[in-house]
């Protein structure tokens, strides 16, 4: 049964373009529901599942306490699978057509204050020798440009382009953009790729922008460690990569750039994914609450 979850994991790939992180996390959540079928109730074949098989195993992940919005993941990963088995005539019928999914309340994304990024951004400028220089210039970076985290760490040399102040990266299912830079940015990345990164390389063949101390291509678990070092001593408090993300957004709307321009930055493909910043900027507008208390928004919206 394995094998009919790496045939359509291995389609999610080639022909939608699908993120390796989606495919691992698809792969991820339907073995899981593979051993369940196999282990807990028999099926030895995928032309057997039934919706009361899915019914068992949404029973199973509740019993088993998981948050409703992992339950509400791994119920969307069954129905493209179970589209998936229709499609290729393994099923008649799709038993989670009338499968229920949890509601899912998706609260207002957490932006810093300009105050806490400065604090942060002086706390990496502070950090000695070549790998202190790198750790600025992310950070800089992805404040100053929204990346996904997974754009900064795929970026390469030949990315940037110091001298028109720009960046081209590729964004999710091979959409391409090219992102525009302050030229104070764009000059901490030209000392960082002069001075710091050669200092750090180990082959000259390594094509990626930042690195990590064995000279190869830092991970995102690799960034995510750095950044939590740098907000620790900042005293900020649990941020994540993507929390510069918001803070971009935001503080661009607050600087009364247009939400088309942040769209396009952030390289959401519908608008209505980057009007929860609107809501966001206006509450640190006015001085309202943290975003941690205000009333969550509906759950169709995507802050990605």
């Amino acid at each position: 049964m394995r094998d009919g979850v790496n045939r359509f994991l291995s389609g999610l790939e080639a022909d939608k373009g699908f993120s390796n992180n989606t495919i691992s996390a698809y792969r991820n959540d339907l073995n899981q529901f593979v051993t369940f079928v196999e282990s807990n109730l028999g099926l030895t074949s995928w032309r057997e599942l039934a919706e009361t098989h899915l019914t068992s195993y949404q029973l199973e992940l509740r019993g088993r306490g998981y948050a409703n919005s992992t339950v509400a993941r791994k119920t969307a990963a069954i129905r493209s699978f179970c589209g998936h088995l229709v499609s290729e005539g393994i099923l008649r019928s799709d038993p989670s057509s009338a499968l229920p999914s949890p509601r899912v309340a998706k609260s207002v994304p957490r932006a810093m204050t300009r105050n806490e990024v400065e604090v942060l951004m002086d706390k990496a400028g502070s950090s000695d020798g070549a790998e202190g220089v790198r750790d600025s210039a992310m950070l800089q970076l992805l404040y100053a440009s929204g990346l996904r985290v997974t754009e900064l760490v795929n970026l390469n040399v030949d990315d940037v382009d110091v001298e028109n102040a720009s960046i081209r990266c590729q964004g999710r299912q091979g959409r391409d953009r090219s992102i525009d830079l302050l030229r104070d940015v764009a000059e901490t990345l030209r000392a960082y790729v002069d001075t710091a990164r050669p200092a750090i390389r180990q082959h000259d063949q390594e094509q990626a922008l930042f690195l990590n101390h064995r000279g190869q291509r830092l991970t995102r678990q690799g960034f995510w460690l750095i950044l939590k070092g740098y907000a620790q001593q900042a005293g900020i408090g649990e941020i994540t990569p993507h929390t510069l993300r918001h803070s971009f957004a935001t503080h661009q709307l607050l600087d009364g750039k247009e939400l088309s321009d942040v769209q396009r930055a952030l390289g959401h493909v519908s608008i209505s994914t980057t009007q929860v910043y609107e809501q966001l900027a206006d509450q640190m507008k006015d001085g309202a609450p943290s975003p941690e208390s205000v009333e969550p928004v509906p759950a169709t919206i995507s802050t990605d």
